[in-house]
């Protein structure tokens, strides 16, 4: 589905609810799995956290997760520990492109049995599962952070708990943190002392509920939107707290730098635009929040400000490659854009350059935050989206919260 997206009037002081969050749904859904007795509150409605549920509720030995690459990853760790079920794990052609033998090699090292059966280092695998008795690996911690939390979920539940030792430098701490947080709400006992995170044996949970609070990179989207609208203009988005786990509640300071403010209502957030931004151009270093680099620097681009975002050296293995997918995308605004391997930079951009453009074609490369990330711009000159249903990885309801916001869909 295809989707040409243009807006000459933006509503203001509309409320918005975005669904819980991916990141910890697909956290608490794996904990449910292990502590059947655990209820969940406000669960994401995204794709990603539907194949979540789908794949463990399935007596089906094949597992297929599509493109969901927290699925795959959690998945694996829990079948790897799974005494006396045999499955494989396989989803969409790109997911069998992404790397997966950081966390198979440290399975491994626990003792879990599980085979590659088409390219060493990639999906398909193969897992029998088994009854985990090693309490005591070590893993790369400068590749996903999605490798570190399978283990983190699993571990309460092997036998002698887990040591968990990180070599390198460490990638989206935040991450790390939102799962130990939630284990910590849940009365799983855990520490993290520089390189090491121990979390002890727990066999059963003595809280049991746990409320999931909406997502913070859905709130992106929203803040982009306000950001290039003009001063005053206003949206409140729910069901968000101060004290937020996810690491891309820094969002909240990223865009003071671009005129907005956030101010906290009980369970929501106000987003106002106060000022123009008064820089030229911004620094930002990403490392522990790289999913929200589309969003910010498209941003930049209708604000026509320059940008130099640092720390994406994990969007090169999502959906698609992040930072060429955005060099192409972005060029066609007719934008200086160059990226290396691990950053993005955007030159200043002539902003009555809109006015002048046709409509611009927006390819998505099977990837939701590219969909996401662009639609904003559609209040400056015309957007044909193409693919436009991937959303729903993360956010089902984008594009009729775009329509309550006056953006003319077609």
């Amino acid at each position: 589905m295809d989707i040409i997206l243009n807006a000459k009037n933006v509503i203001s002081n509309q409320h918005i609810k975005v669904s819980g969050s991916k990141s910890e749904s697909n956290r608490v859904l794996l904990l449910q799995a292990l502590y059947p007795n655990l209820t969940i509150t406000n669960l994401s409605n995204s794709d990603d956290s539907e194949v979540m549920q789908k794949a463990l509720q399935s007596t089906n030995s094949v597992k297929d997760i599509h493109h969901a690459g927290t699925a795959m990853r959690f998945l694996t760790a829990f079948y790897a520990t799974a005494a006396n079920q045999n499955v494989v794990m396989q989803g969409s052609t790109r997911m069998h492109e992404r790397p997966i033998e950081v966390l198979v090699d440290a399975l491994q090292q626990l003792g879990a049995n599980i085979l590659y059966l088409q390219n060493p280092g990639f999906p398909p695998l193969a897992i029998s599962g088994t009854t985990i008795t090693k309490s005591k690996v070590q893993i790369q911690a400068n590749v996903s952070s999605q490798y570190i939390s399978a283990l983190l979920l699993i571990a309460p539940k092997l036998k002698n708990g887990l040591e968990l030792e990180l070599l390198g430098q460490i990638t989206s701490v935040p991450y790390i943190k939102m799962t130990l947080q939630i284990l910590t709400d849940l009365g799983i006992e855990n520490h993290f002392n520089g390189s090491t995170i121990v979390v002890k044996p727990t066999p059963k949970l003595t809280k049991t509920n746990f409320t999931v609070e909406s997502d913070w990179s859905s709130a992106s989207y929203f803040y982009s939107i306000v950001a290039l609208q003009n001063i005053g203009f206003t949206v409140s988005i729910s069901a968000y707290k101060a004290n937020s786990l996810q690491g891309d509640s820094v969002l909240q300071t990223i865009y003071k730098s671009f005129g907005v403010a956030t101010v906290f209502n009980e369970h929501a957030i106000t987003l106002t635009k106060v000022a123009e931004p008064t820089e030229t151009s911004v620094t930002i270093d990403l490392q522990n929040a790289p999913d929200i680099a589309q969003t910010i620097a498209v941003t930049c681009l209708g604000l026509g400000i320059g940008c130099n975002l640092t720390g994406l050296h994990t969007l090169k293995i999502k959906e698609t490659d992040r930072l060429l997918a955005l060099q192409t995308e972005i060029s066609k605004f007719g934008a200086q854009i160059t990226t290396t391997n691990d950053s993005l930079t955007l030159q200043n951009f002539d902003v009555t350059t809109f006015k002048n453009l046709k409509t611009i074609e927006i390819k998505t490369y099977q990837d939701h935050r590219m969909a996401m990330a662009f639609a904003p711009l559609a209040a400056k000159c015309e957007l044909k989206i193409l693919e436009a249903e991937v959303v729903s990885k993360s956010f089902v309801d984008f594009w009729d919260n775009m329509k309550t916001l006056g953006f003319n869909l077609q």
